[in-house]
């Protein structure tokens, strides 16, 4: 059998890149009107470096939507305006107390912020008319994230049925869609946590100065260093009920 030369050979993250470079192509050629979400953490930076490379020398052709609860923390603010700004990409805003106040979303005083976010996200695809929405979920963060597809259908009220997911064989995407659904597309989901790191650290981009307010706690085995908490283990939106991930994604969740 035949060896690969090893100059022809593609590294793990190499590999991770094309695949996730050509989801944003497809995409982008498939798609009316698509849109990345963009949270300013760090799925989502690496998100909108893969589009950068995407379609380079061009621009990304596609707007960059932010969902805004109102208590951002300042540093990840000033993060996505320096990306929009040197990537020279059209920013939509949906702010959650916008939502509260034109009654689109009620808020109980019980409710987090967290859990407005999904009203406040349908009303912007649906206003605006984004026929599909990229996201960073990858399917090494939580289960409900693990058996979701690259491209995960939307039906018009924008809800998410697991029953119904679309074959993804050999790596062709079914985007077709009736008038008022989306997709979902998540072109990360094969990386996994270390991958993302590894990846920042390769191509040095910025990320918000919060990360770095504290040190994470690891331990060593066999050569590896392993944390023994989940990267969500502390997010309570995650937590609050049983199955609570699933049952938001089914509500339009991202």
């Amino acid at each position: 059998m035949t060896q690969t030369h090893p100059d022809y050979q593609l590294s793990q993250l190499d590999q991770l890149e094309a695949e996730s470079i050509h989801i944003f192509r497809e995409v982008a050629a498939e798609f009316e009107k698509p849109v990345l979400m963009f949270s300013g953490g760090k799925d989502s930076i690496v998100m909108l470096r893969l589009a950068e490379k995407a379609f380079y020398p061009a621009k990304i052709p596609f707007p960059v939507l932010q969902v805004d609860t109102g208590y951002d923390f300042p540093e990840v603010l000033s993060t996505r305006d320096a990306w929009v700004s040197r990537l020279g990409v059209r920013l939509v805003v949906a702010s959650v107390e916008e939502a509260i106040a034109k009654g689109i979303v009620v808020d109980d005083g019980k409710t987090s912020r967290n859990r407005h976010q999904i009203g406040t996200l349908l009303n912007a695809i649906e206003e605006n008319g984004f026929t599909a929405a990229f996201g960073g979920g990858r399917r090494d963060e939580e289960k409900a994230r693990a058996k979701e597809r690259v491209y995960s259908h939307r039906d018009e009220f924008g809800q998410w049925d697991p029953k119904m997911q679309r074959p993804e064989l050999w790596s062709l995407y079914n985007g077709r869609i009736h008038e008022g659904e989306h997709m979902r597309i998540f072109p990360l989901s094969n990386w996994t946590e270390l991958d993302i790191w590894h990846y920042l650290g390769r191509e040095r981009v910025e990320i918000p100065s919060i990360y770095f307010a504290h040190q994470r706690r690891v331990f060593e085995r066999d050569g590896m260093l392993l944390t023994k908490y989940s990267e969500r283990q502390g997010r309570l939106i995650d937590h609050d009920e049983e199955g609570s991930m699933e049952t938001k994604k089914r509500e339009g969740y991202f």
